[in-house]
């Protein structure tokens, strides 16, 4: 049971607004929050200018969008993830060969490790963190190896208004030295010299839709500036664990051929790894983003 109450009902209602129909995609949500899979289209062939625009606005309506059945080579994948952007280069993980955009997502039982196992927002220890991430995964454990979505924009909705006012305005920093140093030596990655390192607003406002967004995370946030440090860790301490309530998720359950397209500005998420010794593996292609404010 959720501790998310107040004195007159849940202290997060969700209001989705009057959105319109979709023309030229099938939209199927995960829960009324966060999450919808999409069908009709092939991403593997060129899409028509409207059903590209309704694909951004059902990442910008949902969050996260998930595809299945799809059939992609890199090139395809890679293209795909232009449609929203520039290409955003991972500054630690391992790419496929001839393709540094494209990011090596795999485990297996020989792995020590697996990528997001715990809460977080890609890389958001960048000075401009990824607008987006897409996930395609061509081969899949018998059982197990979901990934979990929570959406900020409801973390952010959930707080008291005092807690609003209070963090209105504050910066904190993001780090990736912890998250990063050491991470890929046993698959020959040697270690960078510096990690990125940037401040950012503990309360984003997204560019597309205007919505404010928690942006803290445990991977990556170590301390919010201004304020002293044992406040610091007492107030990210309770934010992040906010952050990670249950009523603001959906968790996908993967098939082979199947694609996450994630909405890093407003949505974090969690990998699980309860399929060892099986092995899940695919590809990342990350879309570049801008300086939060």
């Amino acid at each position: 049971m959720t501790s998310l109450r107040g004195n007159n009902g849940p202290r997060y209602r969700h209001d989705p607004g009057n959105t319109a129909p979709y023309e030229t995609i099938g939209l199927d949500k995960l829960t009324p929050i966060i999450g919808a899979e999409i069908s009709g289209v092939n991403l593997a062939e060129p899409i028509p200018n409207h059903q590209m625009e309704e694909i951004h606005r059902a990442l910008a309506e949902n969050l996260v969008i998930f595809f299945r059945d799809q059939q992609l080579t890199p090139e395809q994948h890679l293209a795909f993830g232009r449609n929203f952007g520039p290409l955003h280069l991972h500054p630690a993980a391992p790419h496929a060969p001839g393709h540094p955009e494209l990011m090596i997502i795999k485990a297996d039982k020989d792995s020590s490790r697996a990528n997001g196992e715990g809460w977080h927002s890609d890389v958001s220890c960048d000075a401009e963190p990824p607008m987006g991430s897409i996930l395609y995964i061509k081969e899949t454990p018998p059982h197990g190896g979901d990934t979990l979505f929570a959406s900020m924009y409801a973390a952010y909705e959930a707080l008291s208004d005092r807690m609003k006012t209070y963090l209105d305005g504050l910066t904190a920093v993001h780090d990736g030295e912890d998250a990063y140093r050491g991470t890929y030596a046993n698959l020959g990655v040697a270690d960078k010299p510096v990690y990125p390192r940037a401040e950012h607003p503990v309360i984003r406002t997204h560019p597309v839709t205007g919505r404010k967004a928690l942006f803290v995370n445990r991977g990556f946030t170590k301390r919010i500036l201004g304020i002293p440090r044992d406040e610091s860790a007492g107030i990210l301490s309770y934010l992040f664990g906010l952050a990670e309530d249950p009523l603001f998720q959906c968790r996908f359950r993967w098939r082979p051929d199947s694609i996450a397209f994630w909405d890093n500005r407003c949505v974090q998420h969690r990998a699980m790894w309860d399929y060892w010794p099986h092995r899940r593996a695919g590809f990342r292609v990350t879309v570049a983003g801008d300086k939060p404010y």
